[in-house]
């Protein structure tokens, strides 16, 4: 079956003109909307794990050994990835309360996974650092919500620089290179913080006034994800050097 145009991206249909209706004002809050939801969840989940990581002392558990330093982290790592797949892949046909349970559930198994990060960071520091990456993500953000640049031909070059990253993420895993982890850190803040600006378009062109109430629900959880893994990235990637290790 064809893809409904709608879904796509209409680079080629970009007026001079910005033009801001009820509509798509409505649509952008609500793909707003979902993402901060989204990451509260991900937050709690990862803040309330985190008390069962340490001990008073800041010293790791065993349940941090279990789950972040034993062949188990590899399924604490990809769960996420599952719903991600699931929501990619099948958001135009599930129903829409199906999609945001999907969404919230992915929510919560990034926070299990990325818990660690309270035991080997200070709470300041990882505060500090989220809204840094909040004040970036929305100016970023905006400018490519507003701008009249088309951005759609850098796409290939963010998705080779991704595979790249990951790539280099592997090799570092048995490497421990920590001038490596640097060097993918850095790159990955300036590869997620353009991604940033490219997804915002991108959604914003997903827009069609003519969509139904339950597709316009489906573009915004799709459109919540995409800028939901934009942030998670470009904060845990700054992390690396704005976080304070205890």
């Amino acid at each position: 079956m064809a893809e409904n145009p709608n879904w796509a991206a209409r680079s080629g249909t970009r007026t001079d003109t910005v033009t801001v209706d009820a509509g798509l004002r409505s649509y952008m809050l609500g793909v707003y909307n979902y993402m901060a939801i989204a990451l509260g969840i991900t937050g709690v989940v990862a803040f309330v794990v985190s008390r069962f990581l340490m001990t008073a002392d800041h010293q790791p558990t065993q349940l941090f050994i279990t789950l972040y330093a034993s062949p188990l982290k590899w399924v604490v790592m990809l769960a996420p990835l599952l719903p991600v797949v699931l929501l990619s892949g099948r958001i135009r046909t599930i129903g829409t309360s199906t999609a945001q349970m999907t969404f919230w559930a992915f929510a919560a198994l990034m926070g299990l996974s990325i818990a660690y990060i309270f035991v080997l960071f200070t709470e300041a520091s990882i505060a500090s650092t989220f809204f840094a990456t909040a004040a970036a993500f929305g100016a970023l953000s905006i400018w490519g919500y507003t701008t009249k640049r088309d951005l759609s031909p850098i796409g290939s070059f963010l998705i080779m620089g991704v595979w790249g990253l990951i790539i280099a993420m592997v090799i570092n895993f048995f490497m421990h290179s920590q001038v490596l982890q640097y060097a993918i850190s850095a790159i990955g803040v300036v590869i997620f913080a353009v991604l940033t600006a490219f997804d915002t378009q991108r959604i914003k062109e997903m827009y069609f006034a003519g969509d139904a109430g339950a597709v316009v629900v489906r573009k915004s959880i799709l459109g919540a994800l995409r800028l939901y893994l934009d942030f998670i990235n470009l904060f845990l990637f700054l992390l690396q050097f704005l976080g304070n290790r205890r």
